[in-house]
């Protein structure tokens, strides 16, 4: 039609352009408190009087999600989830499943799930007043001084430097073309691990916000790392390894037994029967307790090798769920494998972060500016960070209608972010490590976790078939181990770093007076203190007792932080901004699955569980 707009026409996109500017002029208008509301409102100063009072401010606009810009969106769900695949993804879940499959990484779902919800509730603390949570745990009854007692002994397992002992490992396997013997290549390995620790350290010095260096790291691990694995993933493993490893995390109830392989009792390999596929009708083989003391299972005994496969035969999985609607008791009398119940307690310990490890989460939200984090600051790196700054309070403010629809929309980001970043990656990451084992070594292999780690390096290598592309197969397995446990060793310093920093910071009155962009120098001297920490307990320490007792306490420490956590949102937070009932009897399960897997293990730890002995055994 004549004189009509083209619907392409410059003009009406400028109509319209106009329009939006004029409805979003309209709706800020509406949604923003009057600034005589704000000027009226006194922040609250709930919990413990030791702790400064709040400050007041405007919540931000939350994000409005699009596709386009999703690199806004891109927050602490993913240097979280590169922090996730650490020791329990690339140690402890392949040990795990090179002897029993996939089928009991189900406790890496619980533990997964149960941390995108403690995660999602640490944030939302931050969103309200800009605090990390651990400030918040020390401004609640009965005082600063006592959680300070509480959390130095739940904080302890973060400071052993496990990781970096680890991750030696796979450089001196390179190095020497073979793995390495603790005993021939300990000083070797001793002086690896003290150059790849102090070699973590020195990111965080660096990058104006400490959290920029973390996710710049974190970036680089994520998509070099789960990048090779799923290529080798995607060229080399089985479809049934795949339906293995991905039933495996929803096989809720499976449980390790030890017991042969004819379940009917008429002495031939029926169909089904082969569960380590080895063409054999395998038994329980006899265990020699050659240090005396109980537990058939530990790394110095031995077994009698009956057919002659170079492994231990006997270990199978059951489920309790499938022996009660069998109409039979709910675990095995006597079969009940006790023997990596430390290990299992460890893959769920660090599956994901683990440990107070996650509530570093909530000072990377306010590190990222989301929420009332955009008013309060950020941790400054000692070189770079001269214009960063970290106010010494939190800044809360004022409920209205608009501000709760606002702070809404913040937790919908949080969701995204933990959900689909973090979580995604934890699963991710502990697959692809635990598909190369099952698809690599034999079932029923027992090693401890980086001999098991060498073997399905030399496996990738044996598999491959283009020649020039095995010792490249072999090098990038190992290196992705080192990249792993390195890069882990700098989140979990930082993480430990910023938990107290954060409380010394709030709560000491003697740095209330240092001017706020002189938080980089404290957090250096805390740098150089763990430094010279560290490097003292891998001159005196044995990396596998670390290994063990490290993650143990971090099944207890993020154990009672659930309990915690719940207490300082419905405590501190106003009651329109409290969890919901739902998110409240999430955070109590949680807490009981991992206060409860760490009383376990901590039985096991001191001789109080002992491993089954098999028939005959001396």
């Amino acid at each position: 039609m004549s004189g009509s707009v083209p619907l392409t026409h410059p003009a009406l996109g400028h109509a319209r352009a106009r329009r939006s500017e004029v409805l979003m002029a309209v709706h800020e208008a509406i949604e923003t408190p009057p600034p005589a509301e704000l000027a009226a409102f006194t922040p609250p100063h709930p919990g413990s009087p030791l702790m400064p009072r709040w400050d007041k401010g405007e919540l931000p606009e939350p994000p409005v999600f699009s596709w386009k810009k999703i690199a806004a969106f891109v927050g602490p769900g993913l240097v979280a989830g590169a922090s996730a695949i650490g020791a329990g993804e690339w140690l402890t879940g392949p040990m795990v499943t090179a002897r029993y499959g996939g089928a009991l990484l189900w406790l890496a779902t619980l533990s997964i799930l149960g941390q995108i919800v403690y995660n999602m509730e640490v944030s939302r603390y931050t969103l309200y007043c800009g605090e990390p949570i651990f400030t918040g745990k020390f401004r609640t009854l009965p005082g600063p001084l006592f959680w300070m007692c509480v959390y130095l002994v739940l904080d302890c397992g973060t400071i052993f430097p496990y990781l970096a002992a680890s991750a030696a490992t796979p450089v001196a396997y390179v190095i020497l073309g073979e793995m390495p013997d603790k005993i021939t290549n300990g000083t070797l390995l001793r002086g690896l691990s003290y150059g790849i620790f102090l070699l973590a350290i020195v990111p965080l010095a660096f990058g104006g916000k400490v959290y920029n260096s973390i996710r710049v790291l974190m970036t680089f691990k994520i998509f070099s790392v789960l990048g090779f694995l799923l290529v080798l993933a995607v060229l080399y493993s089985s479809a049934d390894t795949w339906r293995e490893i991905c039933t495996g995390f929803l096989k809720f109830g499976t449980i390790p037994v030890m017991r042969g392989e004819d379940r009917n009792g008429n002495g031939v390999l029926d169909p089904g029967e082969d569960w380590d596929g080895d063409g054999r009708l395998d038994g329980v083989e006899k265990r020699i307790d050659k240090n005396g003391n109980g537990d058939f299972h530990d790394d110095v005994e031995s077994f009698v090798d009956e057919d002659g496969d170079g492994r231990y035969d006997g270990y199978k999985i059951d489920n309790v769920f499938v022996r009660m609607f069998e109409g039979k008791s709910p675990l095995p009398a006597g079969e009940f494998d006790w023997s990596m119940i430390a290990i299992l307690g460890a893959m769920a310990a660090l599956a994901g972060n683990g440990g107070l490890t996650n509530t570093n989460v909530s000072g990377y939200t306010r590190d990222q500016g989301w929420g009332m984090g955009k008013h309060v600051g950020a941790i400054p790196s000692t070189i770079g960070g001269h214009s960063v700054k970290l106010s010494h309070v939190g800044m809360v403010f004022p409920i209205t209608a608009a501000s709760r629809k606002r702070f809404a929309g913040w937790y919908r980001h949080i969701f995204r972010d933990q959900f689909f970043l973090f979580g995604l990656a934890s699963f991710v990451g502990l697959a692809m490590p635990s598909m190369l084992s099952v698809q690599f070594l034999e079932r029923g292999t027992e090693a401890d976790p980086w001999l098991a780690a060498g073997m399905t390096a030399q496996g990738v290598y044996d598999t491959i078939g283009v020649p020039f592309f095995k010792p490249v197969g072999w090098f990038m397995t190992l290196f992705c181990g080192f990249l792993v446990l390195a890069l882990s060793t700098t989140t979990t310093a930082d993480g430990f770093f910023r938990r107290w920093l954060d409380v010394l910071w709030t709560g000491l009155p003697a740095l209330k007076k240092w001017e706020p962009h002189r938080v980089g120098k404290l957090y250096f001297a805390m740098l150089c203190a763990y430094c010279t920490f560290g490097i003292i307990m891998l001159s005196v320490v044995e990396p596998s007792k670390i290994l063990a007792w490290s993650t143990n306490i971090y099944n207890y420490a993020l154990g009672f932080s659930c309990f915690h956590v719940c207490y300082v949102n419905l405590a501190l937070l106003p009651k329109e901004l409290r969890p919901n009932w739902f998110v409240r009897i999430s955070m109590f399960c949680a807490g009981v699955f991992f206060t409860t897997i760490a009383a376990i293990t901590t039985m096991k730890l001191l001789g109080l569980l002992q491993a089954v002995s098999p028939p005959g055994s001396v």
